[in-house]
């Protein structure tokens, strides 16, 4: 059996509760699957892991007092940056310790790789990567990101990457001995109904507005994109999905709805989904789940890079400029034949390369 741990209770509600999410399920097409997590942020995990044949989900309770504070000077002296050590718990490294020795052990995340450091110089332990946080995060509490993140690639056996530009970074930073592996992010698009375009002149915007680079996303398309699309269809209104933004954009025709429990009906009402990412790394979880959705999807130039298999003008659109980003949302609006067209595609590529049948065969290999 393997053993993926977690240092959060795992749900769907970010877009690393997502990436996990399709790994485990991918991974339980193979084989019985245990996740053991602390309990932090919500008390139950997401019930889609009710569906799972295959997974037990085993709770665990951090320590507080002597024995954290412990846990996390000895994690301060491997090198593990404060931000990182502060989430290293005793139960994270009990869990890994007490596994079946035939078993293999997945540290979901850079918290419990810190906490796993040690086991991992012992014993065969895979790294589930989010990101290669230190290619663009420049400070991420006390300590050295990139000196932490080298020796977690060169110690674990197998360090999963979202896509083939991390896993070639990874090797970068790492030297040729890292074990980098592109295991990319997916969405269940089988549980995904495709949509057609709502013709309501609405645009969404879904995101977790706790990460950086989504809240500036938003001034972008708030500030630069929209005046611009306006300027053509002044009654064209924004809906804004997601956790975590304390502060709504001026303009009253963009809605900020916050966490929604039920994304199918805000993607129903969506003529054309926007991802107007400037900055981040991984392969961006909404991007993927619009294009399941079959609808059609109008990117930054730097997001539609982090799409590797996806094309711009076959499967999405991809702009860099503001202007370049209106007039590509005015043509989906304008001809809906074409955006159509594009979301048909953009649920193809989803469905043939970021899928959880598509990943348990990657990992398969």
């Amino acid at each position: 059996m393997m053993l993926l741990i977690s240092s959060v209770t795992p749900t769907l509600k970010t877009g690393n509760g997502v990436r996990s999410y399709g790994v485990i399920a991918a991974l339980a097409r193979r084989e019985a699957l245990a996740v053991s997590y602390v309990v932090f942020d919500e008390a139950r995990p997401a019930p889609e892991y009710d569906r799972l044949d295959g997974v037990s989900m085993q709770p665990m309770y951090a320590s507080r007092g002597a024995r954290r504070a412990i846990a996390y000077l000895r994690a301060r002296r491997r090198g593990v940056p404060g931000h990182i050590a502060r989430g290293v718990s005793p139960q994270l490294i009990a869990a890994a310790v007490d596994a079946p020795d035939d078993g293999r052990i997945i540290a979901d995340g850079p918290i419990v790789a810190g906490a796993l450091l040690p086991v991992a110089t012992r014993r065969e332990v895979i790294y589930l990567a989010h990101n290669l946080e230190s290619r663009f995060r420049t400070e991420w509490g006390r300590g050295d990101l990139k000196s932490f993140e080298r020796d977690v690639l060169r110690t674990f056996a197998e360090c999963w990457m979202p896509t083939r530009a991390e896993v070639e970074a990874a090797v970068e930073l790492g030297g040729e001995a890292v074990n980098a592996r592109y295991v990319p992010n997916v969405v269940d698009v089988d549980r995904i109904t495709p949509l057609a375009p709502s013709g309501q002149g609405r645009i969404v915007f879904v995101g977790d507005f706790t990460y950086g680079p989504n809240r500036e996303g938003l001034r972008f398309l708030a500030d630069e994109v929209m005046p611009r699309v306006w300027d053509r269809h002044p009654d064209v209104r924004v809906s804004v999905a997601g956790r975590g933004l304390e502060q709504a954009p001026a303009d009253e025709r963009i809605e900020v709805l916050g966490f929604v429990p039920d994304l199918p009906s805000v993607y129903a009402s969506a003529d054309v989904v926007a991802v107007p990412l400037l900055h981040g790394g991984g392969s961006p979880l909404k991007f993927t789940e619009a294009l399941a959705y079959g609808l059609p999807v109008v990117a930054t130039a730097h997001a539609g890079r982090l799409l590797e298999d996806g094309v711009s003008g076959v499967h999405f659109m991809s702009e860099g400029s503001a202007v370049e980003f209106a007039d590509a949302v005015v043509l989906m609006l304008e001809d809906r034949a074409w955006a159509v067209d594009l979301g048909t595609a953009g649920r193809e590529l989803a469905a043939r390369c970021y899928s959880i049948d598509t990943l348990a065969a990657i990992l398969e290999q």
